[in-house]
């Protein structure tokens, strides 16, 4: 008879090799405890392949039951997230749905949750998305939801968790949930993260993502832990009906005669020293060569300071700051939100037109409080540093404009997502503010590589 118990996010098996034989490829003989050993996320086909053998076992893992979770609100899907439930339905409730942002991932979940009727632990990468879920549960289902991050450590059976606090607790709570929910699920690749869903026994598995593909290309990984793409959809499918119809404008700006001369000097600079160090930063190591070189001497340090200068004189000139000024201007009255690659370039902003900042800095009430403004019409502008690149639901905003970024794809993407959400009349405009002769035009091109940037208005 094969015993299977769960033990610290992984399973223990009792059994002879006989008898797993049909189950071989999931488990591995452990010798310090003489016994057999799987990962945790292999006890749904592990346990699967038993029943369908009818091979007898006895499973003492699992902790999660079937569990009633009934819409205290009567949902009307849109045909797309219909048809993303059947795709994952069918493909036996494991897989990846791709939809862009704002066009109702999270109802997508709700659904997907009343479906499965398990113990259900929704993963999201920020305490802000982990807020926004829970409040979002609590408002849909008449049941106590759990939390797990910010301080918080309640588990129930319906859960949201940070991936970095599911990462330290899932040792003790792995097999308490049957249904796994990973939102932007692209960051489940990571290092740590990674081990949240191996370390989790849950057999139904559901990946909620705009932007799937990784620059690294471990994507593949992420595969393996939450299924295969069911159902994909792309902006485009969705602008005019289900998503805000949008406009982009680049808008290049020049520097200022001091600010040219500054900016050049030190481009050269840090340049001709990589340069002469045998550096080739277009290679895939050549930044980390380059820093290792600049830690080792007095010229290696003047180099990436100047390489520093140049990049603040492109991200944060005058000109830019002109620029910014003059778009709020034109948007006076309309809900606009500001996109910085750094904090001091948000913070020069903010003290600049007096406008308030939130970056990773920014203490959990007083973002609430921020987001909240914003949301209300207290506040019509907010600056930000990366920290609302991704999830958090702000469907009031119509203007986005981007000062600056890195050369990443979903990070422009997630960007454009966040002024998507539909409004009765609403027509979102992004706009790109580029210093002209710098490195930033070559940045732009790169994050420009997406179907929904393949057009200027």
């Amino acid at each position: 008879m094969v015993k299977i118990y769960f033990d610290q996010g992984t399973l223990r098996i009792l059994a002879t090799p006989e008898e797993l034989e049909p189950v071989a490829r999931y488990v591995r003989w452990d010798d310090r405890h003489g016994c057999f050993r799987a990962e945790g996320c292999h006890y749904g086909p592990l346990v699967l392949t038993l029943h369908r053998l009818s091979h007898p076992f006895e499973d003492h893992a699992k902790a999660f039951a079937p569990q009633r979770f009934v819409s205290k609100e009567a949902i009307t899907p849109r045909p797309h997230q219909e048809a993303a439930l059947k795709a994952w339905n069918r493909g036996e409730r494991f897989g990846i749905v791709v939809l862009p942002t704002g066009s109702g991932k999270s109802l997508l979940a709700r659904m997907a949750i009343s479906l499965v009727g398990r113990d259900t632990l929704i993963l999201v990468p920020t305490i802000d998305l982990m807020l926004q879920w829970h409040g979002q549960l609590q408002t849909a289902f008449d049941l106590p939801v759990g939390l797990m991050g910010g301080g918080e450590n309640r588990v129930e059976s319906l859960t949201v968790s940070t991936y970095d606090s599911g990462y330290l607790h899932m040792e003790r709570v792995g097999n308490r949930f049957g249904f796994l929910i990973c939102d932007e699920c692209h960051h489940l690749p990571a290092t740590t993260t990674r081990h949240v869903a191996i370390m989790s026994i849950a057999p139904f598995r559901l990946g909620l993502t705009a932007t799937p593909e990784r620059a690294d290309g471990l994507e593949e990984e992420m595969f393996e832990l939450l299924g295969p793409i069911r159902y994909r959809t792309e902006i485009a499918d969705l602008e005019g009906d289900y998503l805000s119809p949008y406009q982009l404008e680049q808008v290049f700006v020049i520097l200022d005669p001091d600010e040219r001369q500054a900016y050049d000097a030190a481009y050269t600079h840090y340049r001709e020293f990589a340069r002469a160090s045998g550096v080739r930063l277009n290679t895939p190591d050549g930044w980390g060569q380059f820093i290792r070189i600049c830690a080792r001497s007095r010229e290696g340090r003047a180099a990436y300071a100047a390489y520093r200068m140049q990049k603040h004189l492109a991200r944060a000139s005058r000109a830019k700051l002109r620029s910014v000024w003059k778009l709020l201007r034109k948007h006076a009255g309309q809900r606009v939100l500001i996109f910085t690659d750094d904090n001091a370039t948000a913070y020069t902003i903010g003290e600049t037109f007096f406008l308030p900042v939130i970056t990773h800095k920014t203490k959990l009430p007083e973002r609430k409080n921020l987001l909240d403004g914003f949301r209300s019409g207290r506040f019509s502008c907010l600056v930000n540093s990366r920290v609302l690149n991704e999830g958090v639901d702000v469907p009031e905003a119509s203007v986005g404009i981007i000062v600056s970024g890195s050369g990443s794809v979903r990070e422009h993407v997630q960007r454009l997502g966040r002024i998507l959400r539909p409004g009765k009349g609403k027509k979102a405009i992004l706009y790109e503010l580029i210093a002209e002769d710098t490195g930033e035009t070559y940045t732009s091109e790169r994050r420009r590589q997406h179907a929904a940037y393949q057009r200027l208005d």
